[in-house]
């Protein structure tokens, strides 16, 4: 194999892996309700959910992560939700230049450790991109799923797609954890 041939697969394999991933990403269930349990007590949902303390509380939700904190339509904080409920906000922008990724580890980290007490609520303003690419960083983090079998698995449960920077940016994930994995 030459240099330039090595150099165009990688070159091209990104494109299309990312390519493949929208494709799965398009089909399937094409709707969402406001919330959707995609894993056991961990609930994706948008902007409306996370204003219903009342729906919450029945959910059994004790922890809410808001992957759009500070923007016009998500203003949570602790103070709207009180002492009941944990809030972990991260001001992410559904734009495909946002550097996602650097809320990876710790989002992943707030799910977990809510996820041993009781229900977590991880939203944004529409529940498909921003706070879907949180959850499927912890199903790959914490969960050991690789990004296609956790796109797979929160499918079953809710439409999601994340915007093609932050996929691009869980494909590099998924890279880094495979590597690890393989290190061992």
């Amino acid at each position: 194999e030459s240099h330039s041939d090595s150099t165009l697969k990688r070159l091209v394999q990104p494109v299309f892996i990312q390519s493949m991933l929208e494709d799965m990403l398009h089909g399937g269930q094409l709707s969402c309700n406001h919330v959707d349990e995609v894993w056991p007590n961990l609930f994706l949902g948008d902007m409306y959910m996370s204003h219903d303390r009342y729906a919450l509380w029945r959910l059994g939700i004790t922890h809410v992560l808001n992957a759009a904190h500070g923007k016009m339509c998500c203003k949570g904080s602790d103070d709207f939700y009180g002492t009941t409920v944990k809030y972990y906000g991260v001001p992410a922008n559904d734009l495909p230049t946002f550097d996602i990724s650097p809320f990876f580890y710790p989002s992943a980290h707030y799910i977990h450790d809510a996820l041993s007490t009781t229900g977590v609520f991880v939203h944004c303003a529409v529940g498909v991109s921003r706070s879907a690419a949180l959850v499927l960083a912890y199903l790959m983090i914490y969960c050991n799923y690789s990004l296609v079998d956790a796109i797979l698995k929160v499918k079953e449960r809710r439409w999601i797609f994340p915007n093609r920077g932050f996929l691009k940016q869980l494909i590099i994930l998924n890279n880094e954890l495979n590597y690890k994995a393989q290190s061992k």
